[in-house]
């Protein structure tokens, strides 16, 4: 990795630090070592005060002569100069490309630096909690992933964007909304609402749901990325504006809402800017399908898979409300869990014209 350069970032320089180590540790002939937090729920803090996922202190220590860990300790200092290049040259670019520029066969060898993206993608995770340095300050953004519809006007790039003006398919959220790439120019939404999967935005988008109820519909088309949680965050917190989340009912969308919450458990660092603790789980619960007339062969079979994970979530510090717990517990007992898409069972409309109306004015939500 090259020396310093004049005027390099407060990143770049981390980074760079990164080589350090290695050179501090030959010049005094001792085993390379990095520090890297443990990025698992054996080493997150659940802190009841603010509503968020901290990370804890425990680290692992990745070292050259480690026969165990060398490749890993190599893959990661290989990572490590290609995000420095980057800071250097001021580029930005993907996870994948990432992965082919790291990847070359070894000198004399038939040994890879690296085989598959599987690889390199946990390495630059590592890199993000190691420097406190979120993947988008490193330079490297996913491929946009979400869709926003609404009362909303962004400025993305000097270019002025009115979600409320751009047809049923809305603005593909960016990976990265900080202010200094996209500017909130105006808000006038009474709500945000975040939806699990692309099919149901689509219906709320297509019925024009955000006009008739005055909110911002965002998706994540799955797990929302990083780019739809920030902007969620930051229109709550700028605008004051509540956050609803509209799942499925099964232990995948339950997490998926505890993640909007709380934060994620595998990079708890990143809470303070991702997390939401006052959002809502407007839906689908587990009492809906007799609230609604759901009849249970639209339902589907637990599988065992859906099992453990559920009882796995019935142990998490921020599902211990008794609400939660008869929640997760309503749908053990079910056998069934249920997708958004089978409210189409009672209506193609059901969901915007009926489902939906009803819970906000009843307010039935979980907190």
């Amino acid at each position: 990795m090259a020396a310093k350069q004049r005027g390099a970032t407060a990143v770049e320089k981390k980074l760079v630090g990164v080589a350090d180590v290695v050179i501090t540790a030959a010049e005094r002939r001792k085993d390379p070592t990095l520090a890297i937090p443990v990025r698992a729920l054996s080493n997150i803090n659940f802190n009841a005060r603010n509503g968020m996922i901290e990370m804890g202190k425990r680290k692992q220590a990745r070292s050259f002569f480690n026969v165990a860990m060398a490749k890993k300790f190599m893959q990661t200092v290989l990572v490590a100069d290609a995000l420095s290049e980057l800071q250097r040259a001021n580029l930005t670019t993907s996870l994948r490309e990432i992965y082919y520029r790291t990847k070359h066969t070894i000198k004399d060898s038939h040994e890879n630096t690296l085989d598959t993206q599987d690889e390199s993608d946990p390495l630059i995770e590592d890199l993000e909690v190691t420097l406190a340095a979120l993947r988008e300050e490193l330079h490297v953004r996913a491929e946009n992933a979400g869709s926003v519809v609404g009362p909303l006007v962004l400025v993305d790039d000097g270019d002025q964007v009115n979600c409320a003006r751009l047809g049923k398919g809305g603005y593909s959220v960016p990976s990265i909304v900080e202010p200094e790439y996209i500017e909130i120019r105006r808000c006038t939404a009474d709500f945000v609402l975040l939806v699990e999967k692309g099919t149901q935005w689509n219906r709320l988008s297509e019925d024009k749901f955000w006009r008739t109820h005055n909110c911002v519909l965002l998706t994540g088309n799955g797990q929302p990325p990083r780019g739809v949680r920030r902007l969620a965050r930051r229109l709550h917190e700028e605008y004051k504006i509540p956050v609803y989340v509209l799942v499925d009912n099964d232990p995948w969308g339950y997490y998926i809402y505890s993640v909007v919450k709380q934060g994620s458990i595998n990079l708890a660092f990143e809470s303070e800017r991702m997390a939401i603790p006052k959002a809502k789980f407007i839906g689908l619960s587990s009492a809906d399908p007799d609230r609604y007339g759901l009849p249970r062969n639209v339902g589907i079979k637990l599988n065992d898979k859906d099992v453990g994970r559920a009882k796995e979530l019935l142990k998490y510090r921020w599902f211990q409300k008794k609400h939660w717990q008869d929640e997760i517990k309503r749908m053990l007992g079910s056998g069934l869990k249920y997708e958004l898409d089978a409210l189409a069972n009672k209506d193609f409309r059901y969901l915007t014209k009926t489902y939906l109306p009803r819970k906000l004015k009843e307010e039935d939500w979980l907190d």
